[in-house]
């Protein structure tokens, strides 16, 4: 009977893991020397300072932004998990079973966020977090993966195979300036698909996130989804709302 009761309880864990959605958010933190941009204030680019970054600590940072959003709950902060991740946030949202996990990587290690970005797409490091009463799928596990910062590769290659380790299609937003164009060939080896994706300059900023994922949340077609972030991006940097719908794209 215990055996048979245990049985019972493993299978409703599954069915639960099965269940919960994650969001996984990989940020490049603002790196002006360690990274080919053009350098910022010193202050918010600084790659190893978390707290003061453009991308993570700032006002429209991942980190600041989501704690202001009433739909999301930060439940759970990590510090130094690894030699390159140097924080990890945990947020639930207030009334669906789905979690965003956001990865602060060190800026000196924008290859190694690049990398971890494609693993995710092609269903590599698959991972379970596991923490207080939760338990979340993360890594190569998670439905839909972002990646904010510099775009890595218009300064260096990976010189890697890529495959898809599964059928599944996960989903990838990726925020960094002429996305499309350099990340096209290695998400389409991965067997990912291309949510959200720029075809110029852009400010890869968490409003443009946060819309996004609002609208995957919402099962909004690719389309509206695009028309949501376009939206918000001209929103905050006031670049006219035709800019913006010509920045954003989606699908190959």
């Amino acid at each position: 009977m215990r055996s048979f009761l245990v049985i019972i309880f493993l299978s409703v864990q599954l069915v639960c893991v099965a269940q919960t959605k994650t969001i996984h958010i990989l940020v490049a933190l603002c790196d002006n020397k360690y990274q080919g941009i053009v350098p910022v204030p010193v202050k918010i680019g600084n790659g190893q300072d978390p707290k003061n970054n453009l991308y993570w600590g700032c006002g429209y940072g991942v980190k600041s932004f989501f704690k202001k959003q009433a739909e999301w709950k930060l439940i759970k902060e990590y510090k130094n998990i690894s030699n390159y991740i140097l924080e990890r946030i945990v947020f639930k949202h207030t009334s669906k079973d789905i979690y965003i996990v956001a990865d602060a990587y060190d800026g000196a290690y924008i290859k190694q966020t690049t990398i971890d970005l494609i693993d995710f797409c092609a269903g590599k490091n698959k991972d379970t977090l596991r923490f207080d009463n939760y338990k979340i799928p993360i890594g190569g596990s998670s439905q839909l993966i972002c990646y904010t910062g510099h775009n890595g590769l218009m300064d260096f290659k990976l010189d890697k195979a890529v495959t898809s380790t599964d059928k599944l299609k996960r989903e990838v937003i990726i925020l960094a300036c002429y996305s499309k164009s350099y990340f096209k060939d290695l998400i389409t080896k991965a067997g990912a698909l291309p949510l959200i994706w720029s075809t110029h300059l852009m400010s890869p900023e968490a409003y443009t996130t946060h819309a996004a994922i609002t609208g995957w949340i919402a099962n909004e077609t690719p389309q509206q989804i695009k028309e949501r972030s376009a939206q918000a991006y001209n929103k905050y940097l006031k670049c006219g709302i035709k800019g913006a719908r010509n920045l954003l794209v989606t699908g190959q």
